[in-house]
């Protein structure tokens, strides 16, 4: 009982943190439609979302710094010890932002210093994924590994909807002139305050037998080098996978919001409660396909969402830039999510168990930051510049050509439930 009972608080412990982090994360992105104002003064409402896409962009290409370096920090100096730091750089990043003067108050210093505080939570993102991946992993019994891993996008899926619904509470309290002048600043300060709290939980949990069990004597320490020469099947597979799984991430979940404001004519509070209920609904399937894995596999599972995924995503989109009804919207909303769900809710732990414990941290975290950042990092400024070329429907078939480069992923991977590297409880 003991066991169980530490068990459960230390995934927890490490779901919470994943829910500050990327509540953090996406208030950002949420709430680009308010302050990008402040920080670049156009008149132009699409060029402005561009130039906050862009530094959206910047902390994505921290990321690969950060799984780099915390992927190794985690490797050695164990995986509680990388969720704690991660946490603690987010909290930075989001009090930053809190207080960042305005474009009026300091010209192009405000820019500047919106460019750093994402560069500290890219930093920390790209840590916080191979960190708490490996985690939850790791703590969760062979037999259930799916279900539990599942909640590292139930948490992921939750901060983004946090954001969100903070974002609607505000949208009720506060007036346009009000949020766009000082409201947008209150998540990034509730964000911050989270963050602390989290930083001092996570100092207290229990290390993974997993991390405890390595031999340093036999094995070579974590480093890039030795990823890419020992590990270098795995490394490309991981690759090609995040290419389709993020772009329809970014696709489906942060970019859904502007398009509906910028393409399908919502109002913003009408596109913050649409992509608000399909992410709930997207939120509450991950632990349903998790379980399902365990049964049956994650492979299956995967190969499921790039089929449907590849040929959903272009009629789908379609239809979303020509309807005015929310329900409507809502409905077309959840039909990919749903097929994304097959992946998201095993994506997580199908990299962790495809390398050893020793430098499984990195492995999870480097290959998977470097395609988010060339992928997830710039689908979104992507999407915008497209549509400000007047070929916005050239973006649909980008999203769906990543999906196929990682259903041939899908199709090469082995099926890791059966074949894992995590070993037995």
């Amino acid at each position: 009982m003991a066991e169980a009972t530490k068990r459960l608080k230390s995934i927890i412990g490490g779901s919470a943190g994943n829910f500050v982090e990327w509540y953090d994360w996406f208030a950002y992105a949420s709430l680009s439609i308010y302050f990008a104002p402040a920080f670049f003064p156009e008149d132009n409402e699409t060029i402005q979302l561009m130039n906050t896409a862009a530094i959206f962009a910047v902390g994505f290409i921290m990321r690969p710094i950060g799984a780099w370096v915390m992927g190794i920090y985690g490797d050695r100096h164990g995986r509680k010890a990388g969720l704690a730091l991660s946490v603690g750089l987010m909290c930075a990043g989001s009090l930053l932002i809190a207080i960042a003067p305005t474009y009026a108050t300091a010209g192009w210093a405000a820019p500047a210093l919106l460019v750093f505080a994402r560069m500290l939570q890219g930093l920390s993102v790209g840590g916080e994924f191979g960190a708490s991946s490996t985690y939850l992993s790791e703590m969760a019994t062979r037999e259930r590994r799916g279900f539990w891993s599942s909640f590292h996008y139930v948490t992921l899926i939750g901060g983004q909807l946090a954001a969100l619904g903070v974002l609607l509470v505000l949208q009720m309290l506060l007036s346009e002139t009000a949020l766009e002048a000082w409201g947008w600043r209150i998540p990034f300060a509730i964000g911050a305050a989270l963050a602390a709290g989290v930083y001092l939980f996570r100092r207290g949990l229990a290390e993974t037998a997993q991390f405890a069990a390595i031999d340093r004597s036999a094995t070579p320490p974590s480093s890039a080098r030795h990823l890419w020469a020992g590990h270098r099947r795995a490394t490309l597979m991981i690759v090609a996978m995040t290419i389709g799984g993020t772009l329809a991430f970014y696709a489906y979940t942060t970019y859904l919001q502007k398009f509906l404001v910028n393409t399908s004519g919502f109002t913003r509070p009408q596109a913050t409660a649409i992509t608000a209920a399909a992410l709930a609904v997207f939120m509450l399937q991950q632990p349903f396909w998790g379980w399902l894995s365990d049964q049956f596999g994650r492979k299956p599972q995967m190969i499921f969402f790039g089929l449907t995924g590849m040929l959903a995503t272009v009629p789908v989109f379609h239809a979303l830039a020509t309807t005015s009804d929310a329900l409507i919207a809502f409905a077309l909303a959840v039909i990919p999510m749903t097929l994304m769900s097959a992946y998201t809710s095993v994506g997580p732990i199908t990299k962790a168990e495809l390398y050893p414990a020793h430098i499984r941290t990195l492995g999870v975290a480097l290959p998977y930051a470097i395609a988010n950042t060339a992928f997830g990092g710039t689908a979104e400024y992507v999407a915008l510049w497209l549509k400000n070329a007047g070929m916005e429907a050239a973006f649909y078939w980008y999203v769906s050509a990543g999906i196929a480069v990682a259903l041939a992923a899908f199709i090469a991977l082995p099926d890791t439930k059966r074949i894992s590297q995590i070993s037995d409880d």
